[in-house]
């Protein structure tokens, strides 16, 4: 072959290549709520975790160890940032904040990523998000519920919802 062959071919496989991640036919967005927050702390408004919502974030990191993820997304909270951080240093991600105030337009930007990803959020957003991104009626769930992992599995035009309940025993003493 020669030189120009060969970079010719080199420049449509890179083409092809970047076309292929880009028209992802199946792709994956788990959604979680973040691990518990410490409620003695004095930033009553943005607290982050306790020991225990500590651990229950690296048992989510323990649990994506061999999953693909090719972004993570949080509110501009602590809890959640500090939920997705142990799975964001161990995929080597930046952990993308979004808007948890409009989470209609935040589906449609994931439908449209075709990304495997994980989103940290609330109680109140991680139920609803995981309904739009499945045309599903599904709500906000209490406060005290930490343990729910959502999977969305998109293939073409077809979603699929999983729900995954983690089960963890904290080995803190203080909550």
């Amino acid at each position: 072959m020669t030189k120009k062959t060969l970079l010719l071919a080199l420049i449509i496989l890179t083409f092809q290549s970047c076309k292929t991640v880009k028209n992802k036919e199946i792709y994956t967005i788990y959604l979680v709520r973040h691990a518990e927050k410490d409620l003695s702390s004095d930033e009553f408004g943005d607290p982050g975790l306790t020991d225990c919502g500590t651990q229950r974030s690296e048992l989510l990191r323990d649990f994506l160890r061999d999953v693909n993820l090719d972004a993570i997304y949080s509110t501009d909270y602590v809890r959640t940032k500090y939920t997705a951080l142990p799975t964001a240093r161990s995929k080597e991600l930046k952990i993308q904040e979004y808007g948890e105030s409009d989470l209609e337009d935040f589906s449609k930007k994931l439908i449209d990523a075709k990304q495997d990803a994980l989103v940290v959020g609330h109680s109140n957003t991680t139920g609803v998000l995981a309904g739009l991104l499945t045309d599903k009626e599904i709500g906000a769930f209490d406060l005290d519920i930490y343990d729910r992992i959502y999977q969305v599995v998109i293939y073409k035009k077809k979603r699929r919802l999983q729900l995954f309940h983690s089960v963890f025993n904290c080995n803190s003493v203080t909550n």
